[in-house]
């Protein structure tokens, strides 16, 4: 399981206008190449009158699929900056598109490269990121008597309360950050004056602000 990472928040979009050229940038995630190219398409195809649509994405916990289109811009003047914002920010499992309207006044290399990271980065404020952390996945069971009060400590717990099942006894799963499984398991003897049965499950990847 990989240490955290970030994602955009939801797929969405950011127009900036420079010199006249009015530059889109669409955000999706993507959780395999195929999922990324496949966005790549739908953009292109919404805006097939664009003068370009420019293209980045990484995917993975570090990046390890990446690929860049500069789709008739200057080579490493829009693909190459686009998927340095993701790096720089630490994203992946993102796909960006950037289509380009062109105002008639020409940029410069320097001009593109500023105006393709800005579409970008100012894109992936506006509609936020999220962190992908790895959690175990326990469960714990415990009497209805001693139920309420571990739910009331869990809540201000560094843990995180998932699903309760009330049955003939009281099954609460949460959510540990890996390597708090033994402090979890102690803690959770006090909480219960040993009362409580813990089984420990898989790893998990949450979303979190």
């Amino acid at each position: 399981m990989p240490e955290q990472y970030h994602v955009v928040a939801c797929q969405g979009t950011h127009e900036i206008e420079i010199k006249k050229s009015r530059f889109l940038c669409s955000l999706g995630r993507a959780e395999d190449e195929r999922a990324a190219e496949e966005f790549i398409a739908a953009v292109r195809k919404a805006h097939w009158n664009a003068t370009h649509n420019c293209t980045a994405y990484r995917i993975g916990p570090g990046g390890q699929a990446q690929k860049t289109n500069d789709d008739g811009e200057p080579g490493g003047t829009a693909g190459v900056p686009m998927l340095e914002v993701l790096r720089r920010r630490e994203v992946t499992d993102t796909v960006a598109v950037v289509t380009r309207h062109f105002g008639g006044v020409m940029l410069g290399a320097g001009g593109l490269i500023r105006a393709y990271s800005r579409a970008v980065a100012e894109a992936i404020d506006a509609v936020g990121l999220v962190r992908r952390v790895p959690f175990r996945a326990m469960t714990v069971t415990v009497g209805h008597a001693e139920a309420g009060r571990l739910e009331h400590a869990l809540h201000g717990s560094p843990y995180l309360l998932g699903e309760i099942s009330y049955a003939e006894r009281v099954t609460v799963l949460v959510h540990v950050p890996i390597g708090e499984v033994d402090a979890f398991a102690h803690w959770i003897a006090e909480q219960s004056n040993g009362r409580a049965d813990v089984a420990v499950g898989g790893e998990v990847l949450l979303e979190l602000p």
